[in-house]
């Protein structure tokens, strides 16, 4: 068998990024990926655009992933307005109210995932093994090993999962996770419009859907349509021009003439919360932990929290020459990890079920809620603080 410190289990944006955090360490490597090298080296669009916290930006900073963007691929987010039903009064959250020049960032995702396989290159102690997939894990008390279709078995003194919030390798694992199925599909694309957006953000909870639209560069902006999934497939199959006025119709004219660039794509809505995030010599990290509704915009930003608090467990573990696969090295990273995001599901879980929920009782309270938010200004700027992961 080959024999690693660490097994990374997808090269996702975060198991990517866990790999780079721990390239200075001079722990040995190895992540496994079913996708070629090609893909990861060059990812195709797949109209997902992540907003990205204070917190994750710094991040990316240090593992040399944000200089790898190109000027005009980084947009800023200098207010939002969050509106419910046909109604004109929203709640606001703006960046003059704090000490930044924006809420926060977008970066397409096809890019940070380019960019993390850029940053990876040069370091000898990762090695990235492609086109095959993990159709074994085994734990116990002295380390893991886990087999690939391709023949191969793999050592390590720990295992991280990091495959999506469908993790293959976590049910191998035993370990369960609560499921909440949405019902819903988000239709994601990018159009281009006749008025500047001015860096606003918008969520807009119609009834019967969510429009989402967030600023990109120039007069474009990513356009996020959730809705029942069962009416999903009209939004996708719509003409172009027919679907070119849905969107501008549903925006209320606010931008102008709306129209669509490249494709649309569509993702089920699936939130998860693994159980537990370790188990003997094994950890769950990004969405494989905790995958959640975008609506707060949370997954990515939690996903790369929950590899650097990892990372810092193996770093000072490792400093202090203890294994860092042991017991209560992981339990450490669960318990944090556990508190930084519990709060934060459950409270995306509610808001997607308030403002999705067409009973009278629950329009009333939500019209409410985003008054109150306004006029209660200590409520809205720890709102704005989550949001972003800044201080204010």
């Amino acid at each position: 068998m080959t024999r690693s410190d660490v097994i990374i289990a997808g090269a996702g944006p975060v198991g990517l990024s866990f790999a780079r955090s721990l390239a200075g360490t001079g722990l040995k490597i190895t992540v496994v990926e079913k996708l070629p090298r090609k893909i990861l080296a060059d990812p195709p669009a797949d109209g997902r655009d992540i907003a990205l916290t204070y917190f994750s930006v710094r991040l990316l900073k240090e593992l040399d992933v944000w200089p790898r963007f190109l000027d005009g691929s980084v947009s800023m987010i200098r207010e939002a307005r969050v509106l419910n039903g046909t109604s004109s009064y929203f709640l606001h959250f703006d960046h003059h109210d704090t000490d930044k020049k924006t809420l926060g960032y977008i970066v397409s995702n096809h890019l940070i995932r380019k960019a993390l396989y850029q940053a990876l290159a040069g370091f000898s102690n990762i090695k990235l093994i492609t086109d095959v997939e993990v159709v074994s894990v085994t734990t116990g008390a002295d380390g893991g090993s886990i087999g690939l279709s391709d023949g191969q078995e793999l050592e390590a003194s720990l295992i991280v999962a990091a495959d999506s919030r469908f993790s293959t390798i976590r049910q191998k694992m035993g370990i369960a996770a609560s499921m909440r199925d949405f019902g819903s599909v988000a239709v994601v694309c990018q159009m281009k419009h006749e008025r500047s957006h001015d860096n606003i953000a918008y969520e807009c909870f119609h009834y019967g859907q969510t429009l989402a639209v967030l600023p990109l560069g120039g007069n474009t902006s990513s356009i996020v349509i959730t809705l029942p999934a069962a009416a999903s497939q009209a939004i996708l199959n719509m003409n172009e021009a027919a679907f070119n006025r849905n969107v501008q119709d549903q925006f209320a004219g606010r931008l102008g003439t709306m129209k669509l660039v490249g494709k649309r794509y569509s993702y089920p809505l699936v939130a998860v919360y693994a159980n537990q995030f370790v188990t003997t010599r094994f950890a769950l990290i990004g969405d494989a932990a905790v995958g959640m509704h975008p609506v707060t915009a949370h997954g990515f930003n939690l996903g790369l929290r929950s590899q650097n608090t990892l990372t810092q467990e193996i770093e000072t573990a490792h400093d202090q020459q203890i294994d860092i696969g042991a017991s209560h090295v992981l339990e450490r990273y669960q318990r944090k990890h556990r508190i930084a995001t519990l709060p934060l599901y459950l409270a995306t879980n509610a808001i997607v079920k308030l403002y999705t929920d067409e009973i009278l009782p629950a329009k009333i309270l939500r019209s409410a809620l985003l008054r109150l938010g306004n006029f209660v200004r200590p409520a809205r700027l720890a709102i704005m603080r989550q949001l972003t992961e800044s201080h204010l």
